[in-house]
């Protein structure tokens, strides 16, 4: 037994989360919280030893998979009647006896589940256990006890247990036994924003009474939104029903009067003056808080708080002043999170500085939206790039004071300005200056770039410990040469100018839209889109091998992982043909995966079977000689495309001309277009030599002790991995807390653009020429098409037909091998010139990216129409 004066947050292990945070919470000054003590889970866990058979029902409950439902209700049910018809020894009742007289004889009481796993910073398990209000007596308080610890296994908190990862056997249950108190209105407040996650707005809801139907959602409460001591917002809401203690114990709900109803619950200064005190509780913990409150009289009452756990953090910045952070993912195609490895290689690689925060990397834009220059830059760069990223630019600056702007200056401070346009931007107008359409300018860079990563292969290969680590830092410099060579950017750039230019002036002189799309068509090298052809020619060596299939399909069905089935189809008709292929395309694209600019990322050659999905659909759907056939049949388009703009062109005044210009342009686009692909599958190239070399290193790390598993090493900086492999020392603490951060980095959606209030803005589509009921985005290849949408978010769960539209979250380089199989793309993440649009329009695919939610808002299965060209999509039917 412990009295809240003598917890902590140190006590969460014998006090709960909400134990530990009332204790916290009573440490406040100026937070008034009713008296109250914890049963701990000491006695939880010495009465649970008691119970008959508990250990097979939790080897029961630790077998049942995540969605048998069935079993979980069947299982839980168990456990909660046998601990609920448990006795609690006399020693305990009589402790809770003897703790209660303390607070009264006859005191009125709440009693709380306190579970350990409750009420975290990374998991609130918010309204997973059970509480009862208005207990009184020992009889009945020691009954509830029970009925809480039952209440560890109610469906509802198992199964949210299984889908964060917490183990049965590892959670205790303490429960909070705290004096009653009766308010005239009570609610809830956020102190920050739970919609925008605005750290500097508090919003505070309150009804009547006691609030259960409040927080409950039965009933719609008052809401104010205050800032800077100030109620900047009011909402009144119908507050129909008012919870009050009954004569018998518990509560009742009865109708408000009508009278009532509509009366505001708080003044504001009331209002007020709980938002200081939620920012005093705010500060006391760290973090932005979520905080039950009860108001009697004029004075507030605390009884509980708890980290809100599903704000996206903001990237840290100690200069007082205000910031705009863009998403560097959603420009990248890689939204996940990213291991603390990942991010420092990212970093060292790109020469922006980037911001950390919820396992993503950010760019800082104020300097540059505080130019007029820099303004337009961005608007015109990764506003006409992302056009919600471009709204949400466009709010920060109309609202005024944020940003800080400077319309004298001419250039953002030194430091600031970009060193390379944005992934997916070109200036608008005429190209800046002529490049040369010459396809062997483009043969010497990637000459030059694969001369560079056979070197780095020859010079890592036996390396090790601090020499290793050394010859990496030193080679990130060549990385970034390459990456950046100045021989390359003016190509790049030269094609999208030019594709911009077709578009805009086709548009203009013959009403045609996008016509760059079509034009774009099997253009020479584009390594990623070759890597899809490639796919197709390795299932023309499968296919005649029914036995090489058969063997593939247990491969996927036995969810193999490694690559030793590569070597078990030697033995079978045609597997050595079918394993060569496959070996020559990993020995080519290997190095390639979901999310490879993460390095930690599992690649292909390390995972081989994540293709098979994938080749299995070539093998099934396509005939012999499909990818020469496609590249062929994209080129015819693109030269029949060629010459009819052509001719039209000539047809009108000063036709001649403008037809020269746009054979110009062509001739440009064409040549340069597919490089742009290169420089990442370069730098790619090189992170998978580096990771092959760091996991030998990490190899010997835990042979030697220093490290638990190689993959440890994934969890530490690069200066923090030099550092252990230069003194054989290595923090498990660390390496253990970075791995927990990680898992709940990964349930955070992060945003495209966050300030640093903490104000997520997303942006909108401002249009409104698409039908009604249509999913607006962004339209990055043109052409129209309908067919079955096949939700997939991972690509070894895709299974498509020839004639599907293929919508998902984000696609990067590795997706393309299912780019063949489909006929349109929607996704939900993505630019005109992302990954997606690219290759969408390479292989002819109308596509839309951009469209909010999509994964959720369009049914797997429906009939959809995908309008590549205007930006939308119709959802025809939900039928399969």
């Amino acid at each position: 037994m412990l009295d809240f004066a003598h917890i902590d947050a140190t006590n969460i292990a014998e006090a709960g989360g909400k134990g530990a945070a009332l204790g916290e919470l009573s440490r406040i000054a100026g937070a008034r919280v009713p008296d109250g003590f914890c049963v701990t889970t000491d006695a939880f866990r010495r009465t649970l030893v008691r119970v008959p058979s508990i250990d097979a029902l939790l080897d029961r409950l630790a077998r049942a998979e995540p969605d048998d439902h069935a079993a979980i209700r069947t299982v839980s049910a168990d456990i909660r009647r046998a601990i609920e018809d448990s006795d609690v020894d006399d020693a305990l009742a009589a402790e809770i006896g003897a703790a209660l007289t303390r607070l009264g004889e006859d005191a009125p009481c709440a009693v709380r589940s306190s579970a350990t796993a409750e009420d975290l910073p990374t998991a609130s398990f918010a309204g997973q256990q059970d509480s009862y209000l208005n207990v009184t007596g020992r009889a009945a308080v020691v009954r509830r006890v029970r009925l809480c610890w039952a209440s560890l296994f109610t469906e509802r908190a198992v199964t949210y247990r299984v889908r964060n990862g917490f183990d049965h056997r590892g959670i205790g249950m303490a429960v909070v036994v705290q004096r009653m108190v009766f308010p005239d209105a009570a609610g809830t407040m956020f102190t920050a924003d739970p919609v925008t996650s605005n750290r500097r707005t508090v919003t505070v809801e309150a009804g009547w009474g006691l609030g259960e139907a409040l927080v409950s959602g039965r009933v719609s409460g008052d809401v104010y939104t205050v800032r800077d001591d100030q109620v900047v917002s009011t909402a009144i809401a119908a507050k129909t029903l008012d919870a009050r203690a009954a004569p018998e114990g518990g509560v009742h709900e009865a109708p408000v009067e009508p009278e009532r109803r509509t009366r505001p619950a708080l003044t504001a200064p009331q209002a007020v003056r709980l938002a200081r005190l939620g920012r005093s509780i705010e500060a006391h913990f760290g973090r932005p808080q979520d905080i039950e409150w009860c108001r009697v009289g004029d004075d507030f009452h605390i009884v509980q708080s708890r980290a809100i756990t599903t704000l996206f953090p903001v990237p840290e910045a100690e200069d007082g002043e205000n910031h705009v952070y863009v998403s560097v993912g959603h420009q990248q195609m890689m939204t996940d999170a990213m291991k603390p490895l990942g991010l420092s290689f990212w970093q060292m690689t790109t020469p922006r500085r980037m911001h950390e925060a919820g396992g993503r990397l950010f760019v800082d834009v104020a300097p540059m939206l505080a130019t007029p220059e820099g303004r337009a830059g961005l608007m015109e760069s990764l506003g006409g790039s992302d056009p919600l990223l471009g709204d949400a630019m466009r709010t920060v600056l109309d609202r005024g004071g944020f940003v800080r702007t400077d319309d004298d200056a001419t250039a953002p401070p030194a430091g600031t300005a970009p060193a390379a346009p944005p992934a997916g931007t070109a200036p608008a107008g005429e190209p800046s200056a002529p490049v040369e359409a010459d396809p062997a300018l483009v043969d010497e860079l990637i000459r030059s770039a694969e001369a560079s990563v056979a070197t780095l292969r020859d010079e890592i290969r036996d390396l090790s410990g601090p020499a290793l680590l050394d010859f990496i830092r030193s080679d990130i410099a060549e990385l970034r040469r390459v990456l950046f060579d100045p021989r390359g950017l003016p190509l790049i750039m030269a094609g999208m100018e030019a594709s911009r230019w077709l578009n805009e002036h086709l548009e203009e002189w013959l009403g045609e839209r996008n016509v760059a799309d079509v034009l774009t068509h099997s253009v020479d090298h584009n390594v990623t889109s070759e890597m899809g052809l490639a796919l197709l020619d390795v299932a023309d060596a499968v296919r005649p091998h029914p036995e090489v299939v058969a063997f593939l399909h247990r491969v996927v069905d036995e969810g193999r992982e490694g690559d030793a089935f590569l070597d078990e189809m030697a033995g079978l008709d045609g597997g050595p043909q079918a394993r060569a292929a496959l070996r020559d395309y990993l020995d080519t694209y290997g190095m390639r995966c979901v999310g490879e600019i993460d390095i930690t990322r599992t690649r292909w050659s390390e995972r081989p079977a994540a293709l098979v999905p994938a080749l299995l659909a070539n093998v099934r759907n396509f005939a012999p000689g499909e990818g020469e056939r496609r590249f062929a049949r994209g080129l015819e388009e693109a030269r029949r495309k060629e010459r009819d703009v052509l001719a039209r062109l000539r047809a009108l005044p000063n036709g001649e001309d403008r037809a020269a210009r746009t054979k110009a342009m062509i001739d440009r686009v064409r040549a340069f277009a597919g490089y742009r692909e290169y420089p990442k599958y370069g730098m790619v190239c090189r992170y998978f030599l580096y990771k092959r070399a760091l996991l030998r290193e990490a190899d010997r790390l835990v042979r030697s002790g220093v490290l638990r598993e190689a993959e440890d090493v994934f969890f530490l900086r690069f200066e923090e991995l030099e550092e252990v492999v230069r003194t054989r020392e290595a923090d498990a603490g660390l390496v253990l807390e970075r791995r927990e951060a990680f898992r709940s980095h990964e349930a955070l959606t992060p945003p495209r653009l966050i300030t640093s209030d903490g104000e997520i803005l997303n942006g909108r589509y401002r249009r409104e020429d698409a039908p009604p009921g249509a999913l607006a985005g962004l339209p990055v290849s043109a052409g129209a098409v309908e067919g079955r949408a096949r939700v997939v978010t991972e690509i070894a769960q895709a299974d498509l037909e020839p004639g599907d539209i293929l919508v998902t979250a984000y696609t990067d380089p590795s997706w393309t091998p299912l780019f063949v199989a489909v006929a349109g793309l929607v996704t939900e993440v993505g630019g005109l010139m992302t990954h997606g649009a690219v290759i969408a329009r390479e292989y002819g695919l109308p596509a839309v990216v951009g469209v909010e939610r999509a994964t959720r808002r369009i049914p797997d299965g429906a009939r959809i129409r995908v309008h590549g060209t205007d930006g939308y999509v119709e959802i025809l039917d939900r039928l399969d």
